[in-house]
């Protein structure tokens, strides 16, 4: 998770989303109140997956943009079982959603919720929610 997401020099006052495939909630969400508090601004420049996503619950939009490159795949709270399955985890997924800003909830709802299958939104669709970094 770190690997993917590097603060670039104190003087660029950045963090850079270059690729991450997600991973604990309760990690994403402690990482990314740190870049709230630090006040810095959030490029996502490539794939932000799974628990990656909630960064836009909780950096303020105003300091979040978006490159070509920007992909945000979205989908159910889960965790494997000793067998590799994956086992839903609905209170999970439910804080998940509750976390996201209104008009992502919106999107996602409007193509079946959060469920085992990714979703993904990119492109101009992203756009219209984000702005592109200049």
């Amino acid at each position: 998770m770190l690997i993917a997401l590097a603060a670039v020099g104190s003087a660029a006052a950045e963090v850079r989303i270059k690729g991450s495939p997600g991973g604990q909630i309760g990690e994403f969400l402690d990482l990314f109140e740190e870049v709230r508090a630090t006040g810095e601004r959030v490029v996502i420049d490539g794939p932000c997956l799974s628990a990656c996503t909630l960064v836009l619950g909780v950096v303020p939009k105003s300091r979040i943009c978006v490159t070509s490159r920007a992909v945000l795949g979205f989908h159910a709270a889960w965790v494997p079982t000793q067998r590799g399955r994956a086992v839903e985890q609905p209170a999970a997924t439910r804080l998940m959603m509750d976390i996201y800003p209104s008009e992502v909830r919106g999107w996602i709802l409007r193509r079946g919720g959060l469920n085992s299958h990714l979703i993904l939104l990119r492109g101009h669709e992203l756009m219209a929610f984000y702005p592109r970094c200049i």
